[in-house]
């Protein structure tokens, strides 16, 4: 059994590394002749910490990066807001972490190697031919032809992958004329957090990155200009009021940014994740913490089919309920790109008259800083949650495992193992399910024990007996169930 990872970026090596720690041997391709060094993304969100955290791959880079205190809107020459983005969410334990894709992907690697994989690059996906027992890889280059039993499409907006399964991925642009430059340059404004100015000639955002002076500068320009870093120039003085001089330019990029959703994440034995699977606007810092969630997602489910401890039909499920949360998040971030853009005056004026004082309301802020960190993301009315319709009452993020419903994400309480040693439950779970029993009792494997290796009996202060995913979702608990321990493996494993 071999899995086949097109692409080396965030969501590519989170997958290989969740495969490779549980055992199952993969090829990681990537088209490129080498590592990025500049990087389109940069907020790791609080949920993405967690999925880097049970992966082992988190290490320093909360240290490395930036802890934003807030992100201050500003208008009309006043400051309308400051949204506190910077502190952990009351249901999570990591900030926002403001830090360079490319020093991400780098820690990926380290984890990659350390888990005895690595990167073949050079190596980009011409075609690809599956049948019942596996799938033939064309590989333009010295690779040739690669033959696995899956193969994984985390191969960008542009996937290969994707074309080759026929997936479709219909959308459409939103913002035409796009800039993103990484700059050095000082800058007459705090570097405690990030700055947004909303005007009638352009959005202009303002990222500190780590470093004296390095800041990353989003804008939303319509009239193309020979000299786009001039342009960006005029933009930030303006805004800011000051003089401004880059000093050194770290790379710039003009682009579109475009909301577009695959029909399916699966076809046969080709599965596509990440930007592959969804792109959309980049306000709100979603894109990179969705696709490493669709790793996570993928890799536990390919684990069971691997090791023959589940049909392929569980695969099925992981479309089910990642490409609702690919929707959700296309659909949010295209909200709040049209609020911040506003390209008519009356829309500017609802935008900063309406709307924008409404989100001055502290309880509404914690609701938009809530979502955007991806802790609430649910699968309740997925196929792996027995609750069906019933689920969908209350609240999906808790800051303690006492309401938890299955399909919502568990918080990560503190445990003990087996030999009585206290752990953490991410800690403990490295890509396998626990049986989590009340504390003084003794978990009870035997009705999971079809799940082998793959499973970790563990204690908690919990009020009843639970089954964790490897996703740290829920399973099933038992004042919860609606079905049998048994039954519940049935649905799971097939």
């Amino acid at each position: 059994m071999v899995v086949i990872v097109a692409g080396a970026g965030p969501t590519g090596l989170a997958a290989a590394c969740g495969l490779l720690r549980r055992g199952v041997p993969v090829r990681v391709l990537d088209a490129a002749e080498g590592p990025a060094t500049t990087s389109r993304a940069l907020a790791v969100q609080p949920r993405g910490a967690e999925v880097l955290e049970r992966l082992g791959a988190l290490g320093d880079l909360a240290e490395r990066g930036i802890n934003p205190i807030g992100a201050t809107v500003h208008a009309g020459g006043r400051d309308l807001l400051t949204f506190p983005v910077g502190a952990a969410t009351a249901a999570g334990r990591h900030p926002v972490i403001l830090v360079s894709q490319a020093e991400l992907e780098a820690r990926l690697r380290i984890r990659l190697a350390e888990l005895g994989g690595k990167i073949e690059w050079g190596a980009p996906v011409a075609g690809a031919e599956q049948d019942s027992t596996g799938v033939l890889v064309r590989v333009d280059g010295p690779v040739g032809e690669v033959r696995g039993d899956w193969l994984l499409g985390c191969d960008g907006a542009h996937s290969a992958v994707r074309k080759i399964a026929g997936i479709g991925f219909p959308g459409r642009p939103i913002i035409e004329r796009f800039v993103l430059a990484d700059v050095h340059v000082e800058l007459p404004v705090s570097r405690a957090g990030t700055h947004v100015w909303m005007h009638e000639e352009g959005l202009l955002v303002l990222f500190p990155l780590p470093g004296a002076d390095l800041w990353r500068i989003i804008a939303a320009v319509g009239v193309e200009e020979a000299d786009t870093l001039a342009q960006l120039a005029r933009l930030v003085a303006a805004r800011t009021g000051g003089e401004v001089r880059f000093e050194s330019v770290e790379w710039i990029s003009t682009f579109r940014i475009q909301r577009r959703l695959a029909d399916t994440y699966r076809r046969g034995r080709l599965l596509i994740a990440g930007d592959a699977a969804h792109i959309h606007s980049p306000f709100g810092g979603q894109g990179l913490n969705t696709g490493i969630g669709d790793a996570e997602n993928l890799a536990w489910k390919l684990v069971l089919v691997a090791k023959g401890l589940a049909g392929d039909a569980l695969l099925d499920t992981y479309t089910a309920e990642r490409r609702p949360v690919g929707a959700d998040v296309a659909a949010g971030t295209t909200g709040a790109t049209r609020i911040l853009l506003a390209g008519n005056a009356p829309a500017r004026f609802l935008r900063d008259r309406v709307i924008l004082p409404i989100l001055r309301d502290r309880r509404l802020m914690r609701r938009v800083t809530a979502s955007a960190s991806q802790l609430g993301v649910s699968y309740r009315r997925g196929p792996l949650a027995p609750l069906g319709f019933l689920s969908s009452l209350g609240t999906t993020r808790h800051t303690s495992a006492e309401h938890v419903l299955p399909g919502d994400r568990v918080p990560d309480i503190e445990t003990r193992t087996s030999e009585g040693r206290q752990t953490r439950l991410y800690a403990a779970l490295q890509g396998r399910f626990a049986v989590v029993a009340p504390s003084g009792s003794v978990p009870d494997l035997a009705q999971a024990r079809r799940l082998g290796a793959e499973l970790v009996g563990l204690t908690a202060d919990v009020p009843d007996p639970m089954l964790v995913r490897p996703d740290a979702h829920l399973a099933w608990r038992a004042h919860r169930a609606r079905v049998s321990p048994s039954t519940y493996m049935d649905l799971l494993l097939g």
